[in-house]
């Protein structure tokens, strides 16, 4: 044998042998699948967050008809231009203006005064969302309760109003704080004579 013979046996012996590595996805596959069907039935959807509004009718109300509110829980908020929120509390009464004061929608503007307006129903509300968090009560009991705490007879009312500069952004804010305070009777009303008769007192 050859000396180049030899050499070429040599190396052949040498060589190894190279393996596939295709790897099979196709059990991962059916993995995925079940891993969904699982999420899909394991998990709960979030129920969509609405806010109750109590809206006007179409039928015309007298000014008079809107007074006969008690003017210890009647609140006006009057809705301005360039940003500008004015609140007066009750109504005229013996020839004599109420107080028209401005404020805005800080912490300490708006929700100041209406949670001490509305204080009682405020500690009642999250007396009940402890006891929900307490486990001892569900969602639709929590719910229910709650409506007949902040539609008490002797929660304030609240009238809010725009008039013609005032913007869509107060009126969304004005409605945040409803329901922050925690105010369950209050309603969006047309502005009166009266109402642009002490705005412009103060302009």
């Amino acid at each position: 044998m050859s000396e180049v013979a030899a050499e070429t046996q040599v190396k052949q012996k040498g060589k190894t042998k190279k393996m596939s590595t295709r790897v099979d996805f196709t059990p991962m596959v059916d993995l995925g699948f079940l891993l969904i069907t699982f999420f899909m039935l394991a998990t709960s959807m979030s129920k969509p967050q609405t806010m109750e509004i109590a809206m006007p009718s179409k039928e015309k109300i007298s000014e008079e008809e809107q007074t006969k509110i008690k003017a210890s829980r009647a609140v006006t908020i009057l809705l301005g231009k360039d940003n500008k929120v004015f609140y007066y509390e009750g109504t005229r009464e013996n020839d004599i203006d109420p107080v028209l004061n401005q404020t805005d929608f800080s912490p300490n503007g708006m929700r100041q005064f209406l949670i001490k307006k509305n204080y009682d129903i405020m500690v009642k509300v999250r007396e009940l969302k402890a006891t929900k968090e307490a486990k001892k009560l569900s969602d639709e009991q929590f719910e229910k309760q709650k409506m007949e705490i902040i539609s008490d007879k002797k929660a304030p009312i609240i009238l809010i109003k725009g008039t013609d500069d005032s913007n869509y952004k107060n009126l969304i804010d004005a409605l945040d704080e409803m329901a922050i305070c925690n105010i369950g009777r209050y309603a969006i009303v047309d502005i009166t004579p009266f109402d642009l008769e002490l705005l412009a007192k103060v302009k």
